[in-house]
């Protein structure tokens, strides 16, 4: 391992311990999820009868408080109230995978989802909608500094020398998968090849990521606190940033990728209506409506034409099936010993154990 390499692998890892430690984005407990936070979204009606486990990766907490909050107020959600765990996607479908209670889950990637379908977590039919699971969309953008003084414009701008990127571990944060998925893309769609597009990420993973947090939210605190000239996110948490009055703004690359972000009910809920309820209803207009107010892209028609206008669309937007699907892109880029970025991880000696 070269200095460098040893370098950033103990980066990676002492930065994504503090964040574990400080509980991610929210100032809660921990749970039994590495890295994991739990909070409790009370029904205000009320003495609560029902309690739901709700368990999601780590940025949509606050669409989640307010979409908890919001359904407590309806006929379906009287007397229900709701316990959440927030943490990396890959960590947080692994927590359950292994016991975690949850009653509705929601994950950055479908393969989250389908490692507890494959255990009969949760049931074969969770996409058999007309929004085929997903909550909501979101696409992969450039978090700059205010003013963008590295006039980072495009994908090549981020593996020009003296250019520091920041994004999470692909190894246990769903975010990274996305961001790397849209890098590589990118470069198909620039007319390279797949060699040539691996390429790309090498250099873009070995030379100019610094940092490797454990989740986007790990991530975003990290560049906000003043490491990184370039953030690579999800455009919730860019706009979040925005709306908080942090100093950065956010660049639309040309090409990226449409992020999709499954939610289902849990065979193992013993509160199952009242789950699926929630879950139906953040489909609706109200729940949809929150969703765009918080920064994401609604999968309800009606909704997502009233919030056009915030949500720009990149001229070669490409969705996951454009590079095979998850279950060729997983087998080929990040199986655990022979995906092509596990070992482009590996050789810089940035940790890759889920």
């Amino acid at each position: 391992m070269t200095a460098r390499a040893a370098a950033l692998a103990l980066l990676s890892i002492s930065v994504a311990g503090l964040a574990a430690g400080c509980g991610g984005s929210s100032d809660s407990t921990s749970s039994s999820s590495a890295g994991a936070s739990t909070s409790n979204a009370a029904s205000t009606s009320g003495a609560s009868s029902v309690n739901l486990n709700l368990v999601a990766y780590s940025t949509p907490k606050k669409a989640f408080d307010a979409l908890t909050a919001a359904f407590a107020q309806t006929p379906g959600g009287k007397g229900v109230s709701f316990s959440e765990s927030f943490g990396a996607s890959g960590s947080q479908s692994r927590a359950v995978d292994t016991g975690q209670p949850a009653d509705v889950v929601e994950f950055s990637t479908t393969p989250d989802m389908t490692r507890l379908v494959k255990d009969g977590i949760v049931a074969k039919s969770w996409d058999a909608n007309q929004f085929n699971g997903f909550s909501s969309d979101s696409v992969v953008v450039f978090v700059v500094r205010k003013g963008n003084p590295k006039h980072i414009t495009g994908w090549d701008d981020l593996v020009k020398p003296g250019v520091d990127v920041i994004t999470p571990n692909p190894s246990t944060s769903g975010s990274a998968r996305w961001n790397i998925l849209a890098g590589y893309g990118a470069q198909l769609k620039e007319g390279k090849t797949p060699a040539q597009a691996l390429a790309y990420l090498n250099t873009l993973l070995t030379k100019n990521v610094s940092v490797q947090d454990s989740s986007a939210s790990a991530a975003l605190q990290t560049f906000v606190g003043g490491k990184g000239d370039v953030l690579l996110d999800y455009e919730s948490d860019a706009l979040s940033a925005v709306k908080a009055g942090d100093a950065v703004q956010i660049v639309y690359p040309a090409q990226t990728i449409l992020i999709q972000t499954p939610i289902a009910v849990t065979t193992k809920s013993s509160h199952a209506t009242q789950a699926q309820a929630f879950v139906n209803w953040q489909w609706s207009t109200a729940g949809q409506t929150i969703w765009a107010q918080k920064g994401y892209r609604p999968v309800l028609a009606s909704v997502a034409s009233k919030f056009a206008s915030k949500f720009p669309t990149p001229p070669q937007l490409f969705t996951i099936s454009y590079l095979g699907g998850w279950t060729k892109v997983d087998d080929t880029l990040f199986a655990p010993s022979t995906g092509s970025v596990t070992k482009i991880e590996q050789a810089a000696g940035v940790p890759t154990a889920s």
